[in-house]
């Protein structure tokens, strides 16, 4: 667990110097964008759509998976 705590730490840090690296230089979000050609809302869409696309093949894999692993779970002999 500390493991995992002190990897979001570094990942923190880092993504708050490469923001403030990016910021120095007058690089904004809005100025990225602009250049992909894309707005905030053509990514809302595109999230919006993937997840209606992937929620019910995961809903669907999960009725199928979930039982077989609680049925492996409960036949599995015990842990010394």
């Amino acid at each position: 667990m500390q493991a995992m705590l002190s990897g979001f730490m570094k990942l923190a840090l880092a993504s708050l110097l490469a923001g403030t690296l990016l910021s120095f230089f007058g690089i904004t979000p809005r100025a990225v964008l602009d250049s992909v050609g894309v707005t905030a809302e053509d990514i809302q869409n595109g999230l919006v759509s993937t997840f209606a696309w992937a929620a019910p093949r995961m809903l669907m894999g999960a009725a199928v998976i979930l039982p077989i692993w609680l049925v492996t779970y409960l036949l599995m002999p015990p842990r010394a």
